[in-house]
């Protein structure tokens, strides 16, 4: 039984394995570099329709973008903008967040606009507070130095 299990999954994962044979003889079919003192550019293009292009300003910000074809069919384009801001992408592929709930947004408005409560210090804790700071020391008590502590 489990030699079967083990055969049909060898079998199932190589028929999914394939991929498209096209792109094995792929051949670039557009290529140009440009690289100056505080800026670059590049482009590049495969005949199985894969293409990318980078343009950058100093080593502080670059924009550009990728595409290929999806094991679908389907053209997946990604435009992207790296700088202070970290890595930026944007493509219909990448995911986004759900949205905010309408109450999560009242919510929030609401703490907004009402300051925190701030409990009144009463007579009693500033008493006790000010014992706490000085701890007078009683006669006939005897006080070591940290030099002399073990």
């Amino acid at each position: 039984m489990f030699r079967l299990l083990l055969i049909a999954s060898i079998a199932i994962a190589g028929a999914f394995a394939v991929g498209n044979p096209s792109d094995a003889y792929a051949e670039t079919v557009k290529s140009n570099s440009e690289i100056n003192l505080d800026n670059y550019r590049y482009e590049w293009q495969t005949s199985n329709g894969i293409s990318a292009q980078e343009s950058g300003i100093g080593g502080d910000h670059a924009t550009g973008g990728f595409s290929y074809y999806s094991p679908e069919g389907e053209l997946v384009q990604l435009n992207y903008v790296a700088d202070a801001n970290g890595f930026q992408p944007a493509g219909s592929h990448v995911p986004t967040p759900p949205p905010i709930p309408a109450a999560i947004i009242r919510s929030l408005e609401y703490i907004r606009t009402h300051p925190q409560y701030v409990e009144p210090e009463y007579p009693q804790q500033r008493v006790q507070q000010r014992v706490q700071q000085r701890a007078p020391v009683r006669q006939g008590q005897r006080q070591f130095s940290k030099a002399f502590a073990g």
